[in-house]
């Protein structure tokens, strides 16, 4: 498949999702490298799972001192008065609010506290292969395997398009391979079958 014939299908599929898809991908004078993004609006996605690098807002409820921003060290932990180191990747901001408020109510009477992501840092995936500018991209919100090619810039001449796979790791940390068939995705006007991206899943256009 040419890249004319490509962009031409993806258009219909993806649309105005991909003009709007919040993700930079690197050029290709920085192969591997993050593409970076200004920092963006406050994330209200209840099941948003935080990771490192995300910035975080903890507000507690008239108590400025320990109200603060504050980005999620590498090793998936944030540091605050009175708790100290507290693990803060691998949970949602709604269970993170539950455990530094039940960790707070040892200091004080029934302390409110709101957890809000200002900033995805932490959500990225890598696209590889035959596409036009293969690296890592840094998204900020839900990217399907669609936009993330064509983030990438599409595909390259002698790509296989019916033959991607998907790289993921599952909570076990074991690899899992995913087949995904574009040609079938494009086809299928409802685009059923276009996977959601999951922060680390790597993307290999034979």
């Amino acid at each position: 498949m040419t890249v004319k014939p490509f962009v031409a299908a993806l258009a219909l599929v993806v649309g105005a999702s991909v003009a709007t898809a919040y993700a930079q991908q690197a050029s290709p004078s920085n192969t591997g490298a993050a593409a970076q993004m200004p920092p963006s609006a406050p994330i209200p996605i209840s099941d948003y799972v935080i990771g490192p690098e995300d910035m975080l807002q903890i507000t507690v409820w008239k108590n400025e001192s320990l109200s603060r921003a504050l980005p999620v060290r590498p090793d998936g932990k944030i540091s605050l008065p009175l708790l100290h180191d507290v693990q803060a990747a691998g949970l949602t901001p709604m269970q993170l609010q539950e455990k530094l408020a039940t960790a707070l109510g040892e200091f004080m009477p029934n302390p409110e506290v709101s957890v809000t992501v200002t900033d995805v840092r932490s959500y990225r995936v890598s696209v590889l292969g035959e596409v036009q500018r293969p690296g890592v991209l840094q998204l900020k919100s839900d990217t399907t395997v669609l936009e993330a090619i064509a983030l990438a810039g599409g595909f390259r001449d002698f790509a296989s398009p019916g033959k991607i796979m998907i790289l993921r790791k599952n909570g076990d940390g074991q690899a899992q391979k995913i087949p995904f068939n574009y040609n079938r995705v494009v086809k299928d006007n409802r685009g059923e079958g276009n996977v959601t991206l999951k922060s680390g899943d790597v993307v290999v256009v034979p």
